[in-house]
């Protein structure tokens, strides 16, 4: 288990080496090419979702490790439910077995899980485990880890919508009052601070659906590195590559020549 003690975290943060204001608050990630990685090794694609689901372990650690705020994983998408039956019960299998496994590593490094997406469509071993460690995590009070597990962000933007609406037809809420901090509150992301890093593994350039209104001022650093080789040492260096970033949010450099 890493140490997440204050004095811990300020000397993990410090051995980065980048100002202690340039480290991200809240980091997202798309986990891509654990497909491509068992392929190249002559291996299944199950073979592939176990590797990456051990990773998974070692980048929570770390972002505990560092006091990062959120850590957010895109792990099954909507989408992905158009994939072979055979790969889609092992991955719910590896699900419900990874959630009740790392309970244990959760709880020791104080963290707050979160499920992303919706629960229509999923197998109840799945739920049953989410809900568990979700309820056994809520009163920590460190990282949030949010599990984007059958997820799409337009989905959660219409889902949020519906939710508005509601209270605005029980007469709760008046349609002008709506505004962002409204439509943030709707969002299965309530709460978790909106991600500053985005890291795509694998190569590929495009948001796939996640994210779509909490992206909005999001640096992106995508690397050829598969998810399952993409280590501590990796995550750091993205990390790195964040705090060289001049963030303007729309607005011009302090400084300008």
């Amino acid at each position: 288990m890493a140490d997440i003690s204050p004095q811990a975290v300020a000397a993990a943060r410090k051995a980065l080496g980048v100002p202690e204001e340039r480290i991200p608050r809240s980091v997202a990630i798309i986990m891509d090419g654990n497909g491509r990685w068992a392929a190249a090794r002559g291996l299944s694609r199950a073979a592939g979702h176990e590797a990456g689901a051990k990773l998974v372990r070692r980048i929570v650690t770390e972002a505990a490790r560092l006091g990062l705020e959120a850590l957010t994983l895109y792990s099954f998408s909507i989408e992905n439910w158009r994939r072979p039956p055979d790969e889609i019960a092992a991955l719910m299998h590896l699900y419900s077995t990874y959630l009740a496994s790392e309970r244990p590593v959760v709880m020791a490094h104080n963290i707050r899980l979160r499920h992303l997406g919706r629960r229509e469509g999923l197998p109840a071993s799945v739920l049953t485990e989410l809900d568990e460690s979700t309820s056994t995590s809520a009163r920590n009070t460190g990282m949030f880890l949010g599990l984007a597990i059958n997820y799409g962000g337009r989905t959660e933007i219409i889902d949020a919508t519906r939710r508005i609406a509601r209270r605005v037809a029980a007469g709760e809420l008046a349609p002008q009052d709506i505004d962002a901090a409204v439509i943030d509150a709707s969002l299965d992301t309530a709460g978790i601070p909106d991600p500053d890093l985005i890291i795509r593994t694998s190569g590929e350039l495009r948001i796939s659906n996640f994210l779509l209104w909490q992206l909005s001022y999001a640096e992106f650093y995508v690397t050829d590195v598969p998810w399952p080789d993409f280590d501590e040492a990796e995550f750091r260096k993205a990390l790195i590559a964040y705090a060289g970033r001049h963030r303007r949010f729309g607005g011009l450099d302090k400084v300008t020549t």
